[in-house]
Parts: C-alpha cells; structure tokens; sequence
C-alpha cells in the first residue's frame, strides 16, 4: 500500500513538473529565445541530464540493447516526440486555451485505450472523473465562443493527435515489462525521440543566440519538461496503471495557471480558480475508485 501511495505521489510531481514548464517556458520567450531555440535546448539539456543521472547511478548501469530497448524507443518516439511536434503545431493553429482543451482528451482517451486492453467498461466512478476534469478543463483556460469562432480544422486534428499520443506514452509507459531503472528507460525514451525533434528543432540553432544564457535556460526547462516527468511517469505508472495515471495527470492545468499567477503576476480570474478545483474533485474521485484494489495496468 506504502509503494502505491509513493508511485501515485510521483505522477503527481511529474504532472506538476510539466505544468510548472509553461510559465518558464513563457520567462524564456521574454528574454528573446525563439520557440525553436528554447526546444532545441529543452530536449538536448534533458537528454544530457538522464544520461548523467544513469552515469552517477552504479544501479541504473544495464546494456539496455538486453532489454525491450525496442519498445522503449517506439514510446519515446510516439509517445514523446509527436507529442511535442503535434502540440506546438496546434499551438500554432489554434489559441492555447482550445489546444489545452484538445490536450486534454486524453484523459478518456486513455481510460478507452485501457478498457480495450483490458476488455472491460469504464467503472461510474471513471466517468464521473472524466467528466470534472475536461468540464474543469473549459473553465480553468476561461474558453470563450471568441475561440471558437477562427477554429482551423488542420489544428483540431492536431489538438486531437497529440491527445492521442500522450495517451498512448501513459498508456504504454506501464506496459513494458523491464528490469531497467527508471532513469535508464526515461534515457532510452528522450534518446530515441531525439532524432525525430531534431528535424523541427534542429540543434544547430541553440549556437545563434547567447549560448551561455539559452543552455541555463535549457537545463530549467529539460528538467521541468523532459527528466522529472518521463522520469517520475516511468517509476509510478507501472505500479497503478494507465486510467489512474491519466487522471493525475491533469493535475497539470492547476500547476500551471498556479505557477502564471506567481510567476508570471498573470490575472487567474474566480471561473479558473473553480475549474482547477473540478479537475481536484476530478482526481479525488479517480483515486476513490481504485482505492484498495489497484491493479498495475
């Protein structure tokens, strides 16, 4: 029950690291970084970072070419690397409130994919979760008719890809059976995604700005958005499973308008205050359903 509790305290700060990412990552664009330049720096600093975590770690030390490396490599490709690319994208396309939203489809989408897996029907309790977080979701990024009215639908489809895509690195992140430590996996992950990343953020660009300056701000952000989340999601989605781990993940949206509003001196109007608490509600009543009877998915 201890070990339970511990793993679903990790996704916990693995969602929290992600949301804690927007607010620094908009800290970075001030001081004058491009989108490109501050992603080229995020994911060459995290992969950097993971692999010298396995280097001080003697416990971590495996041939992972021994292990489902294979499998490994497909999440952090799929499951990484699209996800960034399919979010930016729709970034790009749509205003960030829809995109958040679109984003957070996975929330069910992850619990469909488990109950295919599983052959079984998604438990009230499910449902009634699902519903707090994506109704908490609309009103937490304060979406208006205003940004439904230029909808592009290339960027709906991306919104939805990248739903699609995150659901499926929670989804399989538990699968793969592994005597690998965490920081191995996570390393494995980030690596293979690295190739595909760099064709839209091509590392050349990190050496056109102040080098010095976006490399500090490339271990920040590849810590927030690369190590503590693959990282902490690869020790405790294993040990609750993906249909849990999806709805404690949304705990991602609070952090982040959280972190706006001390960070950033952003203004979080009383209808984002209360949405972040439907998504609370949200996981309170995921966690209800499992409680005492959790099964590794």
């Amino acid at each position: 029950m201890a070990s339970r509790w511990i793993a679903v305290v990790l996704v916990l700060l693995g969602a929290s690291s992600y949301g804690l990412l927007s607010p620094f990552i908009k800290m970075a664009y001030e001081r004058g970084f491009s989108d490109v330049q501050v992603s080229a720096s995020q994911i060459t600093m995290g992969t950097a970072i993971l692999w010298l975590l396995v280097l001080l770690n003697r416990k971590s030390w495996a041939n992972p070419f021994r292990h489902p490396w294979i499998r490994l490599s497909l999440i952090g490709i799929f499951g990484l690397a699209l996800t960034t690319f399919f979010y930016n994208n729709t970034l790009s396309k749509l205003d960030a409130s829809l995109s958040i939203v679109l984003l957070f489809q996975f929330t069910w989408i992850t619990i469909l994919m488990e109950c295919i897996y599983t052959r079984t029907r998604p438990s009230r309790n499910q449902i009634i979760a699902v519903v707090f977080v994506l109704a908490g979701t609309m009103l937490a990024v304060n979406l208006s008719s205003d940004n439904l009215e230029t909808i592009q639908p290339l960027g709906v489809l991306l919104g939805l890809l990248s739903a699609c895509t995150y659901s499926l690195f929670l989804f399989a992140a538990g699968k793969v059976r592994t005597t690998l430590h965490a920081s191995m996996k996570s390393a494995v992950m980030l690596t293979a995604s690295l190739p595909v990343l760099y064709i839209v953020y091509p590392p050349h660009t990190i050496f056109s700005a102040n080098i010095e300056a976006l490399l500090g701000w490339g271990i920040l952000l590849g810590m927030l958005g690369s190590v503590l989340p693959t990282l902490f999601f690869n020790m405790g989605i294993p040990k609750i499973g993906s249909s849990l781990s999806a709805m404690l993940a949304s705990m991602e949206l609070p952090v982040a308008l959280t972190g706006a509003f001390f960070i950033l001196d952003e203004r979080v109007l009383p209808s984002q205050w209360i949405g972040m608490v439907l998504i609370l509600l949200g996981i309170v009543v995921s966690e209800i359903r499992t409680s005492g009877s959790v099964k590794p998915g």
